[in-house]
């Protein structure tokens, strides 16, 4: 039996060249309308679901409910910021010391779902402290929500701390405050610098940190404070899944209180009272001392105990005591669609050529079929991240703007972390598109191809984001293996630690940073394509 061999035309591979091929493949996508409409619905997509939200957002202040939520005071850094305690204070000019023995922390907190507006405000309640709960000595520009701040404190369950500027958080001496195990705070300032100890027995001291405070004035106010976090309670059943927050209280007892500074006419404050970003208000007791959430201090020669509710840390949207609308929800629901539409077009501008029994004059044309690869892939990745890139870019300030005509107030995002997104969100459509495109040459049928790739990314994204379809952890582990773990590059804000609360992807924060969440999308691509370049080279057509 004699075997035949193909018929391969002797072709110059490199007479026309990479950028002639590229040029080649620009011409089929424009010249075919079913892609070319693919594209302009995956753009119209990106833009016109970001404007498709209706709501309206409410919010109590001094107990009567208004139109709009409120926004949160913006801190040192410019990143919103909860501030919301109790500050037993007085100014103090220059450098100097301040010194304090904590004796005590405790707390009242219920796990019923709502505030008692019967009887007693607290009825309900039971003893128990917030593992941040939290008390100590603070020295802060001035009492105003948002000032920059340094505090040595101790709290519920995480030991002593020093805090600083809401974000910045050091370790200290573990362990919990009790009679028998007190524990010995001290703050130093000089200038701008201020530095951190603690001690177990007010003798043997250890410097927990030293921060600096750009611009803190020469008059400060320092002294005492105490907070307590919102308690959650976390629910979730296919299809749903959320928590249930309410308010918290610490008390912590203080004493030996000794400053450098001269003595003078301590002055009690409930910081963010009244703005709508803490406790108070939300119970129509309104704004007080009427309010056992207003907080409240008593004070014996150098013996204090300090009563307060509420929050001293970053801003985090859907965090028990956070406020405002995250930016991701702008741009998230209308690029996943885009997304469907982008991974169509990218595994159909193969599978087309197949069907149609083109690939085999584009193979004989272009001998060296990884070329041919190569610049299928990299016109469809070009196109893909302009179109992404304009919807984007138009789709997330269109997408604020709803949700501030709805009333929601947007928390500030950095020109970095905007263009992160944005350029981010692009790329992530374009190596998708990519990756279906690999996939179409190694199913070459185009059916095959997208059910391929939705298996790929858009099943594991579902399966994460919609609450109760899978045991909690295991939508951690999908967006760290599967390529849906790159639509991390549109988590807007920080996951902080000292913010307790669900970081899920359903609230917009994923298990892995922006870079390595496109990584992961890469190296499903960059394998996906080896796939395909080694059938392609195996293969008749």
């Amino acid at each position: 039996m004699t075997a035949v061999t193909p018929y391969r035309p002797r072709v110059d591979a490199g007479r026309d060249g990479f950028a002639q091929l590229l040029r080649s493949e620009w011409t089929k996508f424009r010249t075919v309308r079913g892609w070319v409409v693919g594209l302009l619905l995956a753009g119209l997509l990106t833009v016109g679901v970001s404007l498709l939200y209706h709501g309206g957002c409410g919010s109590y202040v001094n107990g009567t409910q208004v139109a709009g939520c409120p926004a949160a005071p913006i801190g040192p850094g410019g990143e919103a910021v909860t501030d919301s305690f109790y500050f037993v204070h007085r100014p103090l000019a220059g450098d100097g010391t301040m010194t304090v023995r904590v004796t005590s922390l405790t707390g009242r907190y219920t796990a019923n779902g709502g505030i008692s507006q019967a009887g007693s405000p607290l009825a309900g309640y039971q003893p128990g402290l917030q593992p941040w709960a939290k008390a100590g000595i603070m020295i802060k520009a001035s009492a105003a929500p948002g000032a920059a701040y340094a505090a040595m404190l101790v709290t519920g369950q995480q030991g002593t701390r020093l805090q600083y500027d809401y974000t910045g958080d050091v370790a200290a001496l573990p362990g919990a405050v009790t009679a028998s195990s007190p524990r010995w705070l001290r703050l130093v300032r000089a200038g701008d610098t201020v530095t951190g100890y603690d001690s177990a027995d007010g003798t043997h001291w250890t410097k927990a940190g030293l921060v600096t405070l750009p611009g803190l004035p020469a008059t400060a106010q320092v002294g005492l404070f105490a907070t307590s976090p919102t308690y959650e309670v976390f629910s979730q059943s296919p299809g749903s899944g959320g928590g249930t927050g309410t308010a918290t209280l610490a008390t912590a007892s203080f004493d030996r209180l000794a400053s450098s500074w001269p003595a003078g006419r301590w002055t009690g404050t409930s910081v963010g009272a009244g703005d709508g970003t803490g406790p108070l208000g939300q119970n129509g007791l309104g704004v007080g001392p009427a309010n056992p959430f207003y907080g409240s201090y008593r004070q014996s020669g150098d013996a204090f105990s300090v009563t307060g509710s509420g929050d001293i840390a970053p801003n985090v949207p859907d965090g028990p005591d956070g406020v405002g609308q995250s930016p991701t929800r702008a741009i998230a629901t209308g690029t996943f669609f885009a997304l469907l539409a982008m991974v169509i077009v990218g595994a159909v501008f193969v599978t087309a050529e197949y069907r149609r029994g083109l690939i085999a004059a584009t193979l004989t044309a272009t001998p060296r079929r990884g070329r041919v690869l190569a610049a299928k892939a990299a016109v469809l990745a070009a196109v893909m991240f302009v179109t992404g890139l304009i919807g984007t870019a138009l789709a997330l300030p269109l997408g604020e703007w709803r949700f501030r005509a709805g009333g929601y107030w947007i928390p500030p995002l950095s020109a970095l972390a905007t263009v992160r997104m944005v350029a981010g969100t692009a790329a992530v459509m374009a190596i998708a598109s990519v990756l279906a495109l690999a996939v179409g040459v190694i199913a070459r049928r185009g059916v095959a191809a997208v059910s391929g790739v939705i298996v790929l990314i858009v099943l594991p994204f579902l399966f994460a984001v919609i609450p109760g379809l899978l045991p909690l952890g295991a939508e951690d582990w999908l967006l760290r293996l599967f390529p849906a773990a790159a639509f991390a590059v549109q988590q807007a804000f920080p996951a902080y630690h000292q913010v307790l609360t669900q970081y899920l992807p359903g609230n917009g924060y994923y298990p892995l940073s922006w870079w390595a969440g496109i990584l992961v999308l890469c190296a499903w691509t960059a394998a996906a394509l080896g796939a395909a370049a080694c059938l392609l080279r195996r293969r008749d057509a």
